[in-house]
């Protein structure tokens, strides 16, 4: 548990340093998210994001489990 924290900890960091390029990559527009703009409200559900992301993370777990 503490090397899973750890390394977890190593990878935000990562991504808080890396965030100025990251940000750039095409992920949190993916078709099936949704936008919607009223007149005082932005509304921004990443729902296919969200999958993918979900997906990864399913299957790195699944493979350093092994």
């Amino acid at each position: 548990m503490n090397k899973t924290l750890i390394l977890l900890g190593l990878a935000c960091i990562a991504a808080g340093v890396l965030w100025p390029w990251l940000r750039t990559l095409p992920f949190g527009r993916l078709p099936g998210d949704i936008l919607i703009v009223r007149d005082n409200v932005r509304l921004f559900l990443p729902l296919t994001s969200c999958i993918v992301v979900s997906l990864v993370l399913t299957v790195l777990f699944w493979l350093f489990r092994k």
